[in-house]
């Protein structure tokens, strides 16, 4: 696992021993940037269900003024610490070693303009998380929301919590689920 473009560009990154993490394919982070690279630019980036923090890192990396990682995995924040130092990324972020529903509220930025998660599958986590974010104020209709998920992961239940689904792409095992905070 690598650092794709950017000022880190091919600096390798490390990830948590033993099987908790699942860290996104670089191709698959690849055609994810590709889509996001107009929103990177200057932008606070949120990496909730972080791992080894490769996601908020590529941001950086590309250009992101801030990055906040969250993970209640020691190992796991040992790893983003760890490869935030390594790639010299440690001055723009932000690391929280708590669960993600009480790191939501622990953010305060104006607007953030973009969540990617990473949540365990099947787990319901990620639908709790939208939960939460629905109640904070920098969560807009500006601010795009990622969700890698299962490829038979639904999404329906996003509108009764206030979010519309606008994109789906779809990999070989997983897909990005592309959500917005309706303008309701």
């Amino acid at each position: 696992m690598r650092v794709i473009a950017g000022t880190a560009r091919s600096l390798p990154l490390k990830t948590p021993a033993g099987m908790e993490t699942r860290p996104t394919q670089d191709r698959i982070k690849e055609t994810l940037f590709n889509i996001l690279q107009n929103y990177i630019p200057e932008c606070v980036f949120v990496d909730l269900f972080a791992g080894s923090g490769q996601m908020g890192i590529e941001a950086l990396s590309r250009g992101a003024k801030k990055a906040y990682f969250v993970d209640n995995s020691p190992a796991s924040n040992a790893c983003i610490t760890e490869n935030l130092s390594f790639t010299k990324f440690t001055d723009r972020a932000i690391v929280f070693k708590q669960e993600v529903t009480s790191a939501i509220y622990n953010i305060f930025e104006k607007h953030v303009d973009i969540v990617f998660m990473d949540p365990p599958y099947e787990s319901g986590a990620g639908k709790t998380a939208l939960e939460h974010l629905r109640n904070v104020k920098y969560i807009t209709s500006d601010t795009v929301i990622i969700v890698e998920a299962d490829l038979h992961s639904d999404f329906s239940f996003a509108a009764d919590l206030g979010f519309e689904v606008t994109r789906e792409k779809e990999y070989k095992n997983n897909k990005h689920v592309f959500l917005r905070k309706s303008e309701n």
